[in-house]
Order: C-alpha cells, then sequence, then structure tokens
C-alpha cells in the first residue's frame, strides 16, 4: 500500500503579524518554537514543508484608506512583511505569496498562488497547518485544502486568532473541525508521523 504523503503549511508567520508589528496577533510569537520543531521533524523525514506570505502592494484594497478595516501591513519587501526572523525557514523551502493584487483579498494560501498545484506535484495527500491567524489566513487555507481533496492536521498549538470579536478564534477551530480537519497538539503530530515511517522502514 502507498503511504499516505505528508506537507507542512506555515502560514504567514511574518514581523507583522508578531507582537511589535503593525497587525500583531497577541502570542503570536509564542509559536515559532513549536513550528521550528515541526519543521525540523519534516526535514529529517524527507517531506516537504511550504510556507505562505501576505505580500501586499501599499495601496491594497484591505487597508484603512483604500476601502479596508486593517492598518497596512505586510507591504512588499518592507520589514514588517518578512518572516518572523526566530523562524526556520530551509534554504530553497517554496514560498507561495498571496493578497499581492491590489484589487482583492487573499486570505487563503491557495488562493492564485499555485500552492495547490505545488503540492500534488509532491503527491501529497495531508497537509498539517500552523501559523497566523487562526480566524482568517489558518481557516481559509484549511477550509480550501479540504475543498480541494486534502486531508488536513492543525496543529493546535502552533496557531493564534486576531479576535477581533472576542471568541472569533474558537469559531474558527470549531468551523475547522466541522469540516473535516483534524485538531491536534504538535507533539502529537510529530509522533504520529514518527510512528507511521518507522512502521513504513520496517515492512
Amino acid at each position: 500500500m502507498t503511504p499516505v504523503r505528508q506537507a507542512l503549511l506555515v502560514v504567514d508567520v511574518q514581523v507583522d503579524f508578531c507582537p511589535g508589528g503593525a497587525l500583531a496577533v497577541e502570542g503570536g510569537d509564542q509559536i515559532i518554537h513549536g513550528l521550528n520543531t515541526a519543521i525540523g521533524a519534516f526535514e529529517r523525514l524527507g517531506l516537504p514543508v511550504f510556507f505562505t506570505r501576505d505580500w501586499h502592494p501599499p495601496n491594497h484594497m484591505s487597508f484603512a484608506g483604500h476601502g479596508g478595516v486593517w492598518p497596512p501591513h505586510c507591504v512588499q519587501g518592507s520589514r514588517g512583511s518578512a518572516f518572523h526572523p526566530d523562524l526556520r525557514v530551509p534554504q530553497g523551502a517554496p514560498v507561495f505569496s498571496k493578497g499581492d493584487d491590489p484589487l482583492k483579498e487573499a486570505y487563503s494560501g491557495f488562493q492564485g498562488t499555485g500552492l495547490e498545484a505545488a503540492m500534488k506535484e509532491r503527491e501529497v495527500d495531508e497537509v498539517y497547518i500552523g501559523g497566523l491567524a487562526t480566524d482568517y489566513c489558518v481557516k481559509e487555507s484549511t477550509l480550501d485544502a479540504l475543498r480541494v481533496g486534502f486531508n488536513v492536521v492543525v496543529l493546535e498549538d502552533c496557531v493564534r486568532a486576531v479576535d477581533a470579536k472576542p471568541g472569533d478564534g474558537a469559531l474558527a477551530m470549531a468551523e475547522m473541525k466541522g469540516a473535516g480537519a483534524v485538531l491536534t497538539p504538535v507533539t502529537a503530530a510529530i509522533e504520529r508521523l514518527r510512528r507511521l515511517y518507522h512502521d513504513i522502514s520496517e515492512e
């Protein structure tokens, strides 16, 4: 039997979404250790790791002053658009930029980026997801991944919510679970992978 092939998707762990950034998520930097652990585990198992980032032009429609509700953030080439310096980004890892059209919102990493095709080229069946923010880009990326046929595991301790309305993060987690995603802590997810690939190697 051909084994399921897993991939890790790290969503928008950028300076502007972490404490001190233009659109900071409370505790956003606290997920980085867990994500780095996951990234290292996927690398050791030879499994692909993908990254997404917001990559907005200065006049993006989501910005206040251009019809949107958010402060300017993750402007292309700015310090705020960079990945958090503590995040482990392997050399040559594929990075998919979204939100680069000034006239379109793009919360999902699968929206206009080529991410789906890249995963299918690597024969991915199951996607593990962590990053920022639970109630926006993580949720929409998860729902899109499910819609296009991937199994999805959300690393529940490697996400944080904006919570523009109190409880938005919890509602997003419930919505993802209701749509078919599995919610699990990163340590349990890594242990599952280790058992799976150990078992495969012993066959």
